[in-house]
């Protein structure tokens, strides 16, 4: 049962955080034992799906932290408990990851392996191919190896999100511009000038009325509207997190789009690869490997091809030729020859690598392409409806100036 509390330490500064224990008297006994005096002690819900919905999941950047700086230190010989204590100390002063290491650190002091006390912590939610690495990787004696491993992964995906982050900022900016300027001309402008079109009497162009009537519509319904589409945000969300056929049907038709379908399954397959290539180095097993790397998939159609072909590897099969007979979603060609090649020649760490960059560096120029034409596309956006608007007001307003003069 996982308890959240609130409480005061020796030092008398105010302390929360979630430990894992049997009973609430467990609980209590272990804070008392911590020197934590308790103000609030409450059990926390075990669906795990309600677990992954309400859980936060650990940066990127601050995962990658934590896994090379718990790996430098158990290098120059600590033990992973000593490690772990002067990590807490350490970031004292960083609320949440401390109580991560606090919780950690207390499990492993329980005798557990860090790998359960990083799976049974419920601070942060963590990547099941970053848990089950650490597990093989304990069976092994490589938990450093492996950790430097995962902080160099971890690294280099959250600068790649950063950079794609910072290329969105201002596309994503013109077009809320757009939204914001488009609402405030049909919302406000548009029914101001109504009143002279209504006195007239006169018959309307088309494209006034449909203005007109979009401006009515939304006056007096954008209420409804924005609760309508937070309504459809939260219960989309809900859906794909918690319906397992909802979230494949989406993922699945997400690889058939245009364009989209090739950068995500581009991102998908470099991210199995670089990781089946790290676990080959690090001496894991070519079945485990394969296992491993299949839960780094965030695509839920991908992920459960790649798991049915699984099972065909830890039976002796080929990876390349159990992901021809899985069926499902159609995966690149040149992906599945390059995975036969690298397991002709036993070269698969050293194919897998050099797929995973040619993939990264495929996407990285495609998302430059359309960012870059994202940007006039949106002043074109603007630049259209506000036309549309003004063209749609003046039309009128011409009429009468043509009809005053005849």
């Amino acid at each position: 049962m996982q308890y959240k509390y609130k409480g005061i330490d020796k030092e008398g500064r105010r302390v929360a955080g979630t430990l894992s224990a049997n009973s609430e008297e467990e609980a209590k006994a272990w804070l008392k034992q911590e020197g934590i005096y308790l103000q609030s002690l409450r059990a926390r819900p075990e669906s795990e799906k309600l677990k992954a919905l309400f859980s936060r999941q650990m940066p990127m950047g601050q995962l990658s932290d934590f896994s090379r700086e718990l790996s430098s230190y158990l290098g120059s010989g600590m033990t992973i408990l000593t490690a772990l204590k002067l990590m807490e100390s350490q970031h004292r002063d960083e609320k949440r990851y401390a109580a991560f290491l606090g919780e950690v650190r207390r499990k492993v002091d329980e005798g557990n392996s860090l790998y359960k006390a990083l799976a049974e912590q419920n601070v942060y939610q963590l990547p099941d191919f970053f848990l089950q690495s650490l597990r093989v990787a304990g069976e092994s004696g490589k938990v450093s190896e492996v950790l430097t491993n995962m902080g160099q992964f971890f690294s280099l995906q959250s600068r790649i999100r950063k950079q794609v982050l910072n290329a969105l900022a201002y596309p994503l900016f013109i077009f809320v511009v757009a939204i914001g300027m488009t609402g405030f001309l049909i919302t406000f402008v548009v029914p101001k000038i109504t009143g002279i079109f209504e006195d007239t009497g006169q018959q309307l162009p088309a494209i006034t009325r449909f203005v007109l009537g979009l401006s009515d519509f939304f006056t007096h319904h954008y209420l409804a509207l924005l609760l309508g589409l937070i309504l459809f945000l939260v219960g989309w969300k809900l859906l794909y997190r918690l319906w397992d056929p909802f979230r494949y049907a989406m993922d699945a038709l997400m690889l058939r789009l245009p364009v989209v379908g090739t950068l995500v399954q581009n991102h998908e397959l470099a991210r199995f690869s670089y990781i089946l290539s790290l676990m080959l180095d690090s001496g894991v097993s070519y079945a485990q490997a394969v296992q491993l790397a299949g839960t780094t998939f965030g695509n839920e159609a991908l992920k459960a091809k790649f798991e049915k072909a699984t099972q065909k590897v830890v039976e002796g099969n080929k990876l390349s030729n159990a992901l021809h007979l899985a069926g499902g979603v159609p995966l690149k060609r040149n992906f599945l020859q390059s995975l036969a090649l690298g397991e002709e020649s036993s070269e698969v760490a050293s194919v897998m690598r050099n797929v995973s960059k040619l993939y990264s560096e495929e996407n990285e120029d495609k998302i430059k392409i359309l960012l870059s034409l994202m940007e006039p596309l949106m002043m074109l956006l603007i630049g259209g409806i506000v036309g549309v608007i003004v063209m749609a007001m003046l039309l009128p307003i011409f009429s009468m100036s043509l009809g005053a003069k005849i």
